[in-house]
């Protein structure tokens, strides 16, 4: 099985370590390639990085679809992108944020997201609602920590994200974490001891469900929303994303 990795901005550092965490859960026959677009933000925390990040996605699920890659998995807990890759994609695409608050429904009944900047919560929560996750969702929480603050060596924030999911599970009644950044993905077992409850990375989440789904045979169905884009011309710098 291949299967790709796409972390949406173009942070390699960021990049190593998501691959790292999604080679960690992979099963021994699942060949992982981690990659960062050639174009986009350096990080994405704002509706306007995410919408500038979506051509390097796509750049990157079409470049997959000529290299046999069997499923892919968007690392950016906004899922950027998500729909319009599942409908150039043959096999399944994975968001990490829909792949955790399906995963942290699955070992409580309720959980915090924690995540980076505050002007995120709201994205957060829009995505809960379009998951139908959005009655498991006690809080969506914030650092206030830059996404970059997090590839800083030295820097305090593993703790600073440790205190926050403290917090959570005393003051929102959550029973698990879903930790609100690929870029936390490293932090997830180390969080876990120091709290004592589950906490769920997506990425892991990501991986195993996309495994699931390819060992299953089953792949996103190509009638009505994810149906193949219509064939038309593209202008200007988009001329390449026109499809036959």
């Amino acid at each position: 099985m291949k299967l790709k990795i796409i972390n949406p901005n173009t942070t390699w550092s960021m990049t190593e370590k998501i691959g790292q965490c999604a080679s960690a859960v992979a099963n021994a026959d699942t060949h992982v390639v981690a990659v960062s677009p050639r174009m986009g933000p350096a990080s994405i925390e704002s509706h306007y990085d995410e919408a500038l990040s979506v051509p390097g996605i796509l750049d990157e699920i079409l470049q997959g679809e000529q290299e046999n890659v069997d499923a892919y998995v968007i690392a950016c807990f906004g899922d950027p992108g998500l729909y319009a890759a599942r409908e150039v994609a043959r096999g399944p695409v994975i968001g990490i944020a829909e792949a955790a608050m399906h995963m942290a429904s699955l070992v409580g009944t309720s959980f915090s997201v924690v995540t980076t900047l505050a002007r995120t919560c709201n994205m957060a929560w829009h995505l809960a609602e379009r998951y139908g996750m959005k009655r498991f969702c006690s809080n969506v929480r914030a650092c206030d920590l830059p996404v970059l603050e997090l590839e800083c060596p030295g820097s305090d924030a593993r703790r600073i994200i440790t205190d926050e999911c403290r917090r959570a599970l005393a003051e929102d009644g959550s029973d698990c974490i879903v930790l609100g950044c690929a870029g936390m993905a490293d932090l997830c077992e180390e969080i876990a001891d120091a709290i004592g409850a589950p906490v769920i990375d997506g990425v892991a989440c990501a991986v195993k469900m996309a495994e699931a789904l390819v060992s299953a045979r089953l792949a996103t169905s190509k009638r009505g929303d994810w149906a193949r884009p219509l064939p038309k011309p593209y202008s200007g710098v988009l001329a390449a994303y026109a499809l036959n």
